[in-house]
């Protein structure tokens, strides 16, 4: 059985996540609630639970303010919100969970199974320290799991990601490769709107890390590395847009 908290300003919300968990997922017990911060932390230290369903927006703050007042922060947690976009894009680049309002139960399923998956290997440390340096605008780290472990980069060291089937590379400045199990469109989607673009359905690129576009042979794109990567016939138009600008 798995001991939850939930930590949210609505009375509704509460309860309607209570039913969802008592109706999809039996094997979570919610044994306390806490309405606001401060009501939150005395919760989360009298009944240590294994989980937390927490709140981003709060009257006297927010989630993340509470997890910084823990001393030690040994559970899981899926954050829950309405929509806040810098908080959703800060949850995400640091490899936590988060549940859009009103909760959808497939959405809670999946969140809960990861809860489980991660129960054999937390590192929540990593994931905490990347969500408070990501609290702003534009995050600068993303956290990148491996079979070996879990990784922190900064965006702006990311050369270029190339796609192998269910699995993307990430070649970084230095000379470090890292492999993730996800495709390359996921990761596309987490680095959407900062320095990438992706110029082949194999390839998405950092335009910093551009040295030298040649039109020849249907056109590729030199990175500082020395890789050489290609242009598709539709994306050419699009490439040479952003290479103009830059």
């Amino acid at each position: 059985m798995i001991r939850a908290v939930i930590v949210d300003d609505e009375d509704a919300s509460r309860m309607t996540l209570k039913g969802l968990l008592t109706r999809y997922v039996p094997d979570v017990q919610v044994v306390g609630e806490g309405e606001d911060v401060a009501s939150g932390l005395e919760i989360i230290k009298q009944y240590t639970p294994d989980l937390v369903f927490l709140d981003i927006q709060m009257p006297d703050g927010s989630g993340f303010r509470l997890l910084e007042l823990l001393a030690e922060i040994d559970f899981n947690v899926i954050f829950t919100t309405a929509f806040d976009q810098y908080a959703i894009k800060a949850i995400k680049f640091s490899a936590l969970d988060y549940l859009l309002k009103p909760i959808v139960p497939d959405d809670l399923i999946k969140a809960v199974d990861k809860h489980n998956e991660r129960i054999a290997s937390p590192d929540l440390a990593i994931s905490f320290q990347a969500l408070r340096e990501n609290l702003t605008p534009e995050p600068r780290k993303i956290v990148l799991h491996t079979f070996e472990g879990m990784h922190v980069v900064d965006t702006g060291d990311i050369i270029r990601c190339q796609s192998d089937d269910c699995y993307t590379n990430f070649f970084l400045d230095g000379g470090k490769r890292i492999i993730v199990s996800k495709t390359l469109k996921e990761i596309e989607e987490h680095l959407k709107g900062r320095d990438f673009m992706r110029p082949h359905k194999s390839h998405l690129v950092n335009i910093n890390f551009i040295k030298t576009v040649v039109r020849n042979d249907g056109g590729y794109i030199v990175m500082k590395d020395g890789s050489e990567i290609p242009i598709s016939r539709r994306k050419k138009e699009l490439v040479m847009g952003i290479i103009n600008k830059l």
